[in-house]
């Protein structure tokens, strides 16, 4: 077979990038492990597919190297994901915090955006596939893989990784991109779920428990950042948009606070109160703010029961430090099986930021998860993909 790349990986970031080296008259083979391209894409967002976010720039993105993302971003903007979707038949619509889903469409329709322009270009999709073995020639790369059985090499001139990284093993995860890194004696940052619920273990563990299915808006910050957004009590702790990003920053060991009323000061509303009824019990005023059951479950540390005209200093301060510095100390988290994606990967020193060509290994190009770039939960991860698949396909 005659072509001018390898891709090992058929996910967001390989898909694009065989599109895009269509439009330049290249010719890609993709080797895809699963029965199927676009297996995680599929999945994504409940299966509607929040394929990009009208924000996203290098802020978002967890890097060693901050700024390795900026090249990418110039080079392919949200503005040309958007486009590129519209153009075909994809219009976005934009949900809370610049998340943007196919309007009308879910997440088939994005992969066969990607399928039917490769069919016409000619990029050939092989799935159901398992590489055993890249060996880096003169002139480009040998990759040998099985197949029904049969093994096969195909030679080509340059080789593209986009196996994605740890979560899901379900859907095919598997950590062949580390592993061929580390072979190479190519650094990898440490790796570890991200954008994952966390555990909560020990005497706290029925407190959390009994909440399960109550979701709360909140600030959760630990001392690097902070998310505005709804946390979500489950039976095994905490989950919900806030806790996914927090737990990108988070480390084992570590506090982190929740701000359980973030956008008022607990004390001032209560002292409004104090004046116009004070007969009000603190149980009835805290559920104006929240769900019935977490007042009562609010009851371990306060004084639900007790008029708020009656409220002594003490209990009004310690009001004040439940509500707004409630802190956590996670046990761990939910693992890769319910993690979105993975935190750290292949070093960025490892690969240009202009063309993501692996420095040591001329031909070779890493995109998408298997890098170590990781963003936001909204979207961004896709636009890495997108951008990345596209960065590669300019220099193949």
């Amino acid at each position: 077979m005659d072509a001018d790349a390898i891709i090992i990986g058929a996910g967001a970031c390989g898909l694009m990038c065989a599109v895009q080296a269509g439009y330049l008259g290249k010719k890609i083979i993709l080797l895809e492990k699963s029965d199927k391209p676009g297996a995680k894409i599929l999945i994504s967002g409940g299966g509607r597919c929040n394929y990009t976010n009208l924000f996203a720039s290098d802020e978002q993105f967890i890097s060693n190297n901050k700024h390795f993302t900026k090249s990418a971003f110039t080079q392919w903007t949200v503005d040309d994901t958007v486009s590129f979707f519209e153009t075909y038949g994809i219009a976005g619509k934009e949900k809370t915090l610049g998340q943007l889903f196919p309007d009308g469409k879910n997440a088939k329709d994005v992969v066969a955006v990607f399928t039917e322009i490769c069919a016409d270009f000619g990029q050939r999709i092989i799935c159901d596939t398992e590489v055993t073995n890249i060996e880096h020639l003169e002139d480009g790369f040998s990759v040998k893989y099985t197949k029904d059985g049969n093994v096969k090499v195909l030679k080509v001139p340059k080789l593209v990784i986009a196996t994605g990284g740890l979560p899901i093993p379900k859907m095919g995860a598997t950590d062949f991109a580390l592993r061929f890194a580390r072979k190479h004696k190519l650094n990898i940052i440490e790796t570890a779920p991200a954008l994952v619920p966390l555990t909560i273990t020990g005497k706290d563990e029925e407190w959390y428990t009994q909440l399960s299915g109550n979701s709360v808006f909140c600030e959760v910050s630990n001392d690097e950042i902070s998310f505005e957004e709804n946390i979500l009590f489950t039976h095994w702790g905490l989950s919900g948009p806030a806790i996914l990003q927090i737990s990108s920053y988070w480390r084992r060991g570590e506090e982190i606070n929740i701000d359980l009323l973030p956008r008022q000061h607990i004390v001032d509303l209560i002292e409004v109160e104090r004046k116009e009824n004070g007969k009000l019990l603190l149980s009835t005023f805290l559920n104006r703010i929240y769900p019935k059951k977490f007042t009562e479950a609010l009851s371990k540390f306060l004084p639900i029961d007790k008029q708020v005209a009656s409220l002594t200093k003490a209990e009004l301060e310690s009001i004040d430090k439940t509500i707004h510095f409630f802190k956590v100390k996670p046990a761990g988290d939910k693992g890769y099986d319910k993690a979105e994606v993975m935190r750290g990967g292949i070093d960025t020193n490892s690969i240009s930021s202009k063309t993501l060509e692996c420095k040591q290994i001329p031909g070779l190009f890493f995109g998408g998860e298997c890098v170590d770039v990781t963003g936001w939960l909204g979207g961004y991860n896709f636009q890495w993909a997108w951008a990345s698949g596209f960065v590669i396909a300019q220099n193949l």
